[in-house]
């Protein structure tokens, strides 16, 4: 019996081995099949499950101005947004969440439950990241936090027309920001992180793609002499009531662009103030002609042609001229003349008299090879092309008409480069939105050198006493201008009372530094001719740029 019982027990035994042994093999096994076998495909489906690749945002690119201020930068923010199928089982929980947003809570409420279906919906964009940080730190079920960029202007309204503004995505809109988006803009990143149940991100998994900042622009802008034409043409658009004004002033050496401004203004950092009447940049938007700013250069033309002669007297009286069926006035009998006289006093009548001793193709020549009838070549946003018609259709008044600047149409930045060649003694230079390291080549001679150094000595004369520019005036300075005081078309023939004041102005004229144009819109307080409104705007601004520069004096007074 007890040698029965053993074996029973002992085979008891065996069995129990063998079960336990058949349970380790099939575990074995299994381990085997999970581990190795369909390590792949479980792999992947914990990747399914758990990994999510996130989209890093890319910060744009620095704007700087030439010295190396700031323009343009982007500032870290973030995105909150939820996930409603997520927060729906629980809205009341989104109530601390709606103090933080400074939202009304039924109202977040309603939001979030009408679209429970949903798995997006944004609650707030761009908020300060303390705030993100917050929200964070609440741990709502379906609610998220998504860091992002956006853009500031530290200049805020001063620089606005030109380096324009992004929209919330921080796509670039208008100006400078919108032309040059693809080289401002950075490349966004990827990066596979593991979260947990909840959504949470609770590790770093890779990185698939590095973040790749935009690169950076230096402009050819100074940011001081940008500060002083902006302040100025605010001050002129207040006291004369104009219904807009602009400013372009260029390097005389190189032709890059100073400055740039136009009012009215906006602040690009308060997206309420974006609206098209407040963002239009006049300085390059606005089709004008140009009036009598154009006369020096058909008068140095003119001198070029051998039409006329330095000391040739010229009979303007009675102020009036027939040519065809019209006449061409002046505001007032200035009788004899030379040419000297001419622009110094601005005598419509004489320049119209040398202007028909010349052949239509000749003053047309002249403002096609000035670029009058095409853009700047800069790309800028909203740039508007000048219109001139070809000579083979001018009559004989037209003729007259465009030697003072009426019958074409152009923009404040295509009159700044016009003056670059009389700055340069007759040579176009390229402009330039960019720092230069070293003056350009010019791209080709317009005007004769000793006709342009004539004509910039008799526009001295403008801006002295007896002139129409006295007060573009800088005591020290020798300043060579030209005023223009232009009828705006309305309907179908010129407004007799809606006026363009202008100045066109190079200082100092014997060895120029800066040119600089001035255009004011509209001025409505009785006072309209261009040495009156635009001419101060001028002396203004040139007299900080003149300091800025380091410019030195020379005229003694």
């Amino acid at each position: 019996m007890k040698i029965e019982a053993l074996r029973n027990a002992i085979g008891r035994e065996h069995g129990v081995l063998a079960l336990v042994l058949l349970a380790a093999l099939v575990i074995v096994a299994r381990a085997w099949l999970v581990q190795v076998e369909q390590s792949p495909f479980l792999l992947k489906q914990a990747q399914v499950r758990h990994v999510r690749t996130m989209t890093l945002p890319a910060a744009r690119g620095v704007i700087y101005d030439r010295n190396g201020q700031v323009l343009a930068l982007s500032t870290p923010v973030a995105d909150v947004w939820v996930d409603p199928s997520q927060a729906c089982g629980n809205l009341g929980a989104l109530r601390p969440l709606a103090k933080l947003l400074h939202q009304d809570v039924r109202s977040l409420e309603r939001r979030v439950g009408a679209r429970c279906k949903g798995h997006f919906m944004y609650l707030k964009r761009q908020v300060l990241p303390d705030v993100a940080d917050r929200v964070s730190r609440l741990k709502l079920p379906g609610v998220y936090v998504t860091p992002t960029w956006r853009r500031y202007y530290p200049q805020a309204e001063v620089d606005a027309h030109l380096i324009g503004f992004t929209n919330i995505d921080d796509v670039g809109q208008a100006g400078l920001e919108k032309v040059y988006d693809g080289w401002l803009r950075g490349t966004p990143g990827r990066i596979r992180v593991i979260k947990d149940l909840k959504g949470h991100v609770v590790d770093f998994h890779d990185t698939v793609h590095p973040v790749k900042p935009g690169r950076d622009m230096t402009l050819a802008l100074d940011q001081r002499i940008q500060y002083f034409t902006y302040r100025a043409l605010k001050r002129a658009m207040i006291m004369h009531q104009a219904r807009a004004a602009a400013a372009v002033v260029l390097d005389a050496h190189t032709g890059e662009i100073l400055a740039m401004a136009s009012q009215p203004g906006y602040n690009p950092n308060d997206r309420s103030q974006i609206r098209p009447s407040a963002t239009r940049n006049h300085a390059v938007s606005d089709l004008i002609e140009p009036g009598s700013t154009i006369k020096p250069l058909v008068m140095a033309r003119a001198l070029q042609e051998g039409k006329v002669a330095l000391d040739e007297r010229i009979d303007t009286s009675p102020g009036r001229l027939r040519v065809d069926d019209r006449i061409v006035r002046d505001d007032h009998d200035k009788g004899v003349l030379t040419p000297e006289g001419i622009i110094q006093h601005s005598s419509n009548v004489g320049i119209a008299r040398i202007a028909l001793r010349m052949k239509p193709r000749d003053i047309w020549s002249l403002f096609h090879e000035l670029g009058f009838d095409r853009d700047s070549g800069l790309y800028l946003h909203g740039e508007a092309m000048g219109r001139l018609r070809t000579a083979d259709v001018w009559t004989p008044v037209e003729q007259a008409w465009a030697a003072f600047g009426y019958g074409f149409q152009i923009n404040l930045l295509q009159l700044a480069r016009a003056y670059l060649v009389l700055a340069n003694d007759g040579a176009m230079l390229p402009l330039s939105l960019f720092r230069l390291d070293q003056p350009p080549q010019p791209e080709r001679q317009v005007l004769d050198p000793v006709a342009v150094r004539q004509v910039r000595m008799m526009m001295e004369k403008v801006t002295e006493k007896g002139g129409t520019a006295p007060k573009a005036h800088i005591v020290g300075y020798s300043v060579a201008g030209k005023t223009g005081t232009v009828h705006k078309v309305g309907g179908d023939s010129y407004s007799l009372s809606r006026y363009r004041a202008l100045f066109a102005g190079i200082v100092p004229a014997d060895n120029p530094d800066m040119v600089m144009v001035v255009m004011v819109d509209e001025p409505s307080r009785g006072i309209y001719y261009g040495g009156e409104v635009a001419a101060p705007i001028f002396r203004e601004v040139m007299t900080q740029a003149l300091r800025l520069r380091n410019v030195p004096p020379d005229r003694a007074e």
